[in-house]
C-alpha cells in the first residue's frame, strides 16, 4: 500500500497544536516505538492505521529526521506574519501589567496552556516606525489563542529559550548580589582585626551552594521545555 507522506524539512512546518499533542502522548508512554509511530502520525499528518503501512527502516529514517530537527536552536521572532497578520513580541516586558504577568507565570508553566501565554506575548501590531513597534493592548482572547495553536513551533521554542536564558542570567544576578549584600554586612559586623575568611566560609558555601542549585534548575528548565524532543532509540532491523 502506498501511502502519500509529507515529512516536515524543519519546526517551521510543524504546528504549536502539534507539538503539544505530541508531548502529551511523551507523558504518558515509555514506549520508544509507539512514540515513534504517533511522532510521525501527529506531524505529518496521517493515521495511527496508516503509519503501519510504513516500512520500519522508514520509520527509522523519519524518526532520526524529527530528533535532528528538534535538536536545532530557534531563535527569538521579535515579529512573525501570521493568516495575513502581523504579530509583534512584548516590545519592553518591564512594562507588562500585573493581568499580563499573572496570565503568562500561569501558562508558561506546561504545554498545554503554552498557545494562551503566547497569546500574551504576541499581538497584532498597531504601528510600526523602522525597528520599533506598539502591539494591541492586552485582553483574553479565545480566538486569538487559539490562532497560536497555528503558529510555527520553531516561535514558541525561539520565545522558552529566551525566557530560559533571562532567567538563568537574571537568577545568576541576584545570587551574585546577595554574596555582595552578605560580605557588606560581615565586614561591618566582624571584630576589628578578624577578616571574613576567619567567621564566613558557611555562609559563602551557602551562597555557592544557591548559586549551583540554580544553575541546576535552569538547565533542567532548558530539558524539560526545549528538549521534549524524542530521541528514539531505534535501530533497524535485520532481516535473515
Amino acid at each position: 500500500m502506498k501511502i502519500d507522506l509529507k515529512v516536515p524539512s524543519n519546526l517551521d512546518e510543524i504546528t504549536v497544536g502539534q507539538y503539544q499533542e505530541f508531548v502529551k502522548v511523551q507523558s504518558n508512554t515509555n514506549d520508544p516505538e509507539f512514540l515513534a509511530q504517533k511522532m510521525i502520525s501527529i506531524f505529518c499528518e496521517i493515521s495511527l492505521s496508516d503509519v503501519l503501512n510504513i516500512k520500519y527502516s522508514s520509520i527509522v529514517e523519519i524518526a532520526q529526521h524529527f530528533t535532528d530537527i528538534f535538536k536545532e536552536e530557534s531563535p527569538l521572532k521579535t515579529r512573525f506574519e501570521f493568516k495575513g497578520i502581523d504579530f509583534g513580541f512584548v516590545p519592553k516586558l518591564d512594562d507588562i501589567s500585573f493581568g499580563e504577568y499573572i496570565d503568562l507565570e500561569q501558562h508558561l508553566q506546561n504545554w498545554d496552556s503554552y498557545h494562551k501565554a503566547l497569546a500574551v506575548l504576541y499581538r497584532p501590531v498597531n504601528s510600526s516606525i523602522g525597528d520599533k513597534y506598539t502591539i494591541r493592548d492586552y485582553s483574553i482572547d479565545e480566538n486569538h489563542q487559539d490562532l497560536m495553536k497555528h503558529i510555527p513551533v520553531s516561535i514558541a521554542l525561539g520565545a522558552t529559550l529566551f525566557f530560559c536564558r533571562l532567567g538563568r542570567e537574571l537568577s545568576v544576578l541576584t545570587l551574585d548580589s546577595l554574596a555582595r549584600m552578605e560580605e557588606q554586612k560581615q565586614k561591618k559586623t566582624l571584630p576589628q582585626g578578624q577578616s571574613l575568611g576567619e567567621n564566613g566560609p558557611g555562609i559563602n558555601q551557602y551562597i555557592q551552594l544557591l548559586k549551583e542549585t540554580s544553575q541546576n534548575l535552569m538547565k533542567l528548565q532548558d530539558s524539560e521545555f526545549t528538549n521534549v524532543s524524542p530521541i528514539l532509540p531505534l535501530k533497524a532491523r535485520k532481516t535473515k
